[in-house]
């Protein structure tokens, strides 16, 4: 298109002669600035161009960033990785080579954005979301977006977001509400990672976080506080009875004591609690990861301990009886994954109770499909939404509804391996899911997710509703 062409095209001629008339009429001190300005909302925004790198996340693994210009700016954002990948979920484009750190460069997913997903959104409207996001879905033409790489299309497709909330000059989160149709802002319930074991941590229990939920707090700023003090007294009860070297740390910033039993790390967790005096406005969740240590039909819960590996299995409702005895004896509101990925049965059976939430994580692995199922089947009765795992904000956002038309409870999640983005606190706002997991209340790009949610509530000043004792709602 010659210069000419675009002037006709968009107007030109006219917009400028406008800007001039109106910077005349408002007496400007300084009329460049004000053309320029003037000209800049008056133009349509474009995306100009889309260029990649490889950076590294929290775990120092490579993972994909992204610069997405516009005429209105630049625009990055980066995409989380997990520490393993199911089978029905979105996969990472990885280069494979073991002598680039240890295969997981991603070169290839920063070549497939800089030399062809750039080339097929350069023109389009940032505000199209849904638009941008089947361009690259087309490109792609897998079901699990391995062609051209999950993390490839997830990172251009966070940044288009962030630029189309640029283009129409309103916050992230309420772009976020706007394309989903969300007509209220939430602040959610900040999930708390307080204590690692399972996979993510180097302790021998088999299931794998304890978690704090702030349900009593009538702010998220009060939320906060309580998840960082109870974080703190945690670390001095750790220390009294572990020393020192008890209070190393896992991957997303809690604590891994070599605790022997899960109720050793609970009564941990609750003594805590105690010394805040926050006491009944701090609930618990268990993350306990089942897969990890099913075996055949049993779950063996002694599988990071070699010597003693086979001697502690359990039967499906065996799990069901410990799980009751845990709600009974703690103030457990959550668990996620009770079960394997595959034993509908018993997490059907558990659900049925009714004692606690029940999430869906590698039962469901944010795939629509597995949704519908555990929907239909009434297999559990909330999603925890990893972004990565479905790879583009438009088919999040489709998720979430899913789950919310079935009444159920969504759990917005960190990965193990992320980065300073904090894309999904606005997304748990705007599309108000009433819960994040973002990890302890220490670490930078754990915190960058906690404090952008500082911020956004700052924002919203009185119209700021923090969903506090109606998190399940």
């Amino acid at each position: 298109m010659s210069v000419q062409e675009y002037l006709d095209k968009h107007l030109l001629s006219r917009r400028i002669e406008d800007a001039v008339n109106a910077a005349v009429r408002a007496k400007t001190s300084d009329p460049v600035l004000f053309i320029s300005n003037h000209m800049r909302k008056a133009v349509p925004s474009v995306i100009t161009k889309v260029k990649a790198r490889q950076i590294l996340d929290s775990r120092g693994i490579p993972t994909v960033e992204v610069d997405l210009h516009t005429n209105k700016g630049m625009f990055r954002a980066s995409a989380p990785s997990g520490a393993s990948s199911g089978m029905y979920e979105a996969i990472d484009l990885r280069d494979g080579e073991k002598g680039n750190y240890l295969g997981n460069g991603v070169n290839r997913a920063v070549k497939n954005i800089n030399e062809k997903i750039s080339v097929a959104l350069v023109g389009m409207d940032p505000t199209l979301q849904s638009q941008i996001d089947q361009v690259m879905i087309d490109l792609d033409k897998t079901e699990n977006k391995s062609e051209l790489g999950a993390n490839a299309i997830l990172a251009v497709s966070i940044a288009a977001c962030k630029a189309g909330a640029a283009e129409k000059e309103v916050p992230l989160h309420k772009h976020i509400a706007d394309i989903s149709g969300q007509t209220s802002l939430l602040l959610p319930v900040p999930v708390f990672t307080l204590i690692s074991v399972g996979k993510h941590a180097g302790n021998n229990l088999a299931i794998q976080e304890i978690m704090i939920l702030p349900v009593g707090s009538k702010t998220f700023e009060e939320a906060l506080q309580m998840g960082s003090e109870t974080y703190h007294h945690l670390k001095a009860v750790i220390t009294e009875i572990y020393g020192a070297h008890g209070c190393n740390v896992g991957e997303d910033g809690s604590f891994a004591p070599n605790i022997s039993s899960l109720r050793d790390g609970l009564d941990l967790v609750q003594k805590a609690i105690g010394r805040t005096g926050y006491n009944e406005k701090i609930k618990i969740a268990i993350g306990v990861a089942a897969t990890e240590f099913c075996i055949g039909t049993k779950y063996d819960l002694d599988f990071k301990t070699s010597n003693e590996s086979g001697q502690n299995f359990k039967s499906g409702q065996d799990m069901i009886d410990m799980y009751k005895e845990l709600c009974a004896d703690y103030p457990i509101v959550s668990i996620e994954d009770p079960f394997d990925k595959e034993d509908w049965e018993h997490v059907k059976s558990f659900s049925s109770l009714g004692l606690c939430q029940v999430v869906g994580d590698d039962l469901l692995m944010s795939n629509p499909k597995r949704i519908e199922r555990a929907i239909q089947e009434n297999a559990c009765n909330a999603l925890l939404l990893k972004v990565n795992q479905i790879g583009t904000v438009t088919e999040a956002i489709e998720v979430v509804k899913m789950a919310k038309d079935a009444q159920w409870g969504v759990v917005i999640s960190q990965r193990s391996g992320e980065t300073d983005d904090s894309f999904i606190a606005d997304l748990s706002v705007g599309l108000a899911t009433g819960q994040i997991k973002a990890g302890a209340p220490c670490r930078g790009e754990r915190l960058a997710k906690y404090n952008q949610l500082l911020r956004i509530e700052e924002e919203l000043g009185d119209q700021a509703v923090y969903i506090g004792e109606k998190w399940r709602n």
